[in-house]
């Protein structure tokens, strides 16, 4: 009976410094591969042009897409790296001074504010993309924009439109 006491001890304190091990370890572990915007964007760009067929003809529109989409995910990742130095930064401010882990909530107005800033945010990068897809999209012929209905459009992952329902189900460009 003590052995068995013994070992549940045991076996428990190992899995909380298990635990406290891979909750420290969190904030320090390698980024995974093509997880920044400017890794995904070459290939992304690569299977696009070959399933369009991209013909000599409309080189140039290619290329104006081309460079911005690099541009659009030099962006992200450059805001990307920024937001994780704030994150960082405010997280040891918290674990250094204790009255700033009892922050109070944002106010409605507050919390309404942001919100707008973030769609106002979005509505600006969904302006560039059509700017950048409609000249490409305009010189390719029918059946280049059958493919292209389905690769050049929106990505909506996880917090998008559908948000818990789904992803993009009941959206024209949404997976069934």
């Amino acid at each position: 009976m003590n052995r068995l006491i013994a070992t549940t001890l045991l076996s428990g304190a190992l899995s909380a410094s298990a635990g406290l091990a891979l909750a420290q370890g969190q904030h320090e572990r390698e980024p995974r591969p093509f997880s920044r915007p400017t890794e995904r964007v070459e290939a992304r760009l690569a299977y696009i042009h070959s399933a369009l067929k991209i013909t000599d003809a409309q080189q140039s529109q290619w290329n104006a897409f081309a460079d911005g989409m690099r541009r659009n995910a030099a962006e992200r990742e450059k805001k990307m790296q920024e937001w994780r130095a704030k994150m960082t930064q405010r997280r040891d401010e918290m674990a250094h001074d204790q009255s700033k882990r009892e922050q109070r909530r944002p106010s409605v107005i507050e919390r309404l504010g942001f919100a707008e800033k973030m769609h106002a945010e979005a509505i600006a990068r969904l302006n560039a993309q059509l700017a950048l897809v409609k000249p490409l999209y305009e010189s390719l012929s029918a059946e280049q924009k059958k493919v292209a209905d389905v690769v050049l459009a929106p990505q909506h992952r996880r917090g998008g439109f559908g948000r818990g329902h789904g992803g993009g189900r009941g959206m024209p460009w949404g997976r069934a």
